[in-house]
């Protein structure tokens, strides 16, 4: 009898059904919890943070089960030299500065289809105008669900295991890359039809990267800080 570890290590089905079960108790966390939030957006906001920290729990399990370690995804530790931390933040701030151009790119494609839409719904982080406090609180909060958080889930996480389901020739990379990237957009649905197509162009470039730099996620995770870095500023002085 097979035994966990070999059918997910194997298993097509069971790789297949591990990816579905990682968002069906995400959105399950979040359709029993949000009803708790009620209107107030920063517990909205909390329940997703919530629901993300269990995504990554849920990653991290099947890494342990299959008899893996971090670096499988690109997370790895140790000692850097100075001279490796300067390179590492120039790609970052490179990788950085093409997804911006995607997410823009995103924008022009959506508004030449359907002329001017609505731009991305970024209602709920509303609570973040004028309030200092509250967007030091949530850049902290952001960088660990959301920058390393969505790296781990959207790069390491889908990527790897797509690949795994034998799309590792060169066609196939481009096909894992676009469902990472479609992912990614989808399940930013709360941002609206723009949203969407935004971060999912956004998600293409690092998902792109995600490969061409040999998983080296923590490059990934430092751009997304910067790009999340930028739109929590943008709403904080959005009133003005």
């Amino acid at each position: 009898m097979n035994t966990l570890k070999d059918l997910l290590k194997n298993n097509k089905l069971v790789k297949i059904g591990e990816i579905l079960l990682l968002f069906a108790l995400a959105f399950g966390f979040i359709e029993l919890f949000a009803p708790f939030a009620g209107d107030n957006i920063v517990y909205k906001q909390i329940v997703i943070w919530f629901a993300n920290i269990l995504m990554l729990l849920y990653v991290w399990t099947g890494i342990k089960l299959r008899g893996q370690k971090l670096g499988a995804f690109g997370i790895t530790f140790g000692k850097i030299t100075l001279k490796e931390s300067l390179k590492v933040f120039l790609i970052s701030l490179g990788v950085f500065i093409i997804a911006v151009a995607a997410f823009v790119l995103g924008s022009i494609i959506m508004v030449n289809i359907s002329g001017m839409p609505e731009s991305s719904d970024m209602s709920n982080y509303q609570f973040l105008q004028d309030n200092i406090g509250m967007l030091i609180l949530v850049l902290l909060g952001s960088y660990i669900v959301a920058s390393f958080g969505e790296e781990v889930i959207y790069r390491g996480f889908i990527i790897n295991r797509l690949i795994e389901l034998g799309l590792d020739s060169k066609l196939g990379r481009v096909l894992v890359i676009i469902i990472s990237a479609v992912i990614f957009g989808l399940v930013h649905y709360q941002w609206g039809l723009m949203g969407i197509v935004q971060t999912g162009f956004m998600g293409a470039v690092f998902g792109f990267f995600y490969l061409k730099l040999k998983k080296r996620i923590w490059i990934l995770v430092l751009a997304h800080g910067y790009m999340d870095t930028i739109l929590m500023i943008q709403m904080y002085m959005s009133s003005n």
